[in-house]
């Protein structure tokens, strides 16, 4: 198959690069090679590529930033997939859109998970635009996979290299124990969209995070014993963990869960979060040795 992949220095299309290099023909792109945003350089990319499938991992996810840049957020989460789409539909091409839980407001009872239909209703600039991002692909093809994914970790910079660094030089850490969700290794995120490619399973919007739910707070615990970490874990509230940091943040979802149902359905395979992050703590402690 020939892919186009964009955003591709990425921390998931890193992912995404690896599992789909063998048998397939891959155009990477960044945004210095294409600019999602230019309509009219999306469609003479796509249209010289003619690719099968293009799958958009380029997106503007600082989430506090998004606050005060709302432009530059929208250009990139909004309009770049939907001038993807576009170019998409003209050539036949199958989009893959990379979405978020963020589309929700976050506040459904811990005791449900969200399913793809559930009412969207996103409270942060982040939210607003990946929703726009949404329907706009939505609106301009009818050839796409919108995988909705939350707390995702892999190469680079993430949550869990810097509790690696964190914990063997403090002996307490206060770690947010009211936000709920399940985190996502990009290495499982990338074979999810592997599999639905290779298994053509129905086009629409499915919801990828690794199976099972936790929080940051047991999360973190979590990682700290798995690495034989002895760092103490103090479990605190948003509210308090903004006032003792003294910092100004988006609206964070208490409800980050997703429904893996629909997916699962198609016999996509989904490991564990747990499981996840002992295959990533093999790669990154095995770096440190």
């Amino acid at each position: 198959m020939k892919i186009l992949i964009t955003g591709a220095n990425g921390m998931l299309a890193n992912s995404v690069k690896k599992r789909l290099a063998n048998g397939n023909e891959l155009i990477c792109t960044d945004v210095s090679e294409l600019d999602i945003t230019d309509l009219e350089a999306v469609k003479k990319m796509v249209s010289e590529v003619k690719p099968e499938y293009i799958i958009n991992c380029a997106a503007y996810t600082a989430v506090d930033k998004a606050e005060d840049n709302y432009d530059l957020a929208e250009k990139i989460n909004a309009d770049g997939p939907r001038n993807l789409a576009i170019a998409s539909k003209k050539e036949n091409a199958v989009l893959v859109h990379i979405s978020t839980d963020y589309v929700f407001d976050g506040d459904l009872d811990v005791s449900k998970a969200y399913v793809e239909d559930d009412e969207v209703g996103p409270v942060t600039v982040y939210g607003k635009t990946k929703l726009h991002g949404e329907q706009g692909v939505q609106e301009n093809t009818d050839k796409y996979y919108i995988f909705r994914t939350a707390w995702l970790y892999g190469e680079g910079n993430n949550f869990v290299r810097t509790m690696l660094k964190l914990g063997p030089t403090k002996d307490e850490l206060n770690v947010v124990s009211d936000q709920h969700g399940s985190p996502t290794y990009a290495e499982d995120l990338a074979n999810i969209i592997a599999e639905a490619i290779e298994k053509k399973i129905p086009y629409g919007i499915y919801h990828t995070t690794n199976q099972e739910f936790t929080t940051w707070y047991e999360f973190t615990k979590r990682i700290f014993e798995l690495a034989n970490i002895d760092c103490k874990v103090n479990p605190v509230s948003t509210e308090k963990y903004i006032e003792i940091m003294k910092i100004k943040q988006a609206k964070r979802p208490k409800n980050s869960q997703l429904s893996k149902d629909k997916i699962l359905a198609q016999g996509i395979n989904i490991p564990t979060w747990e499981d996840g992050l002992k295959r990533y703590l093999e790669v990154e402690l095995h770096k440190e040795n």
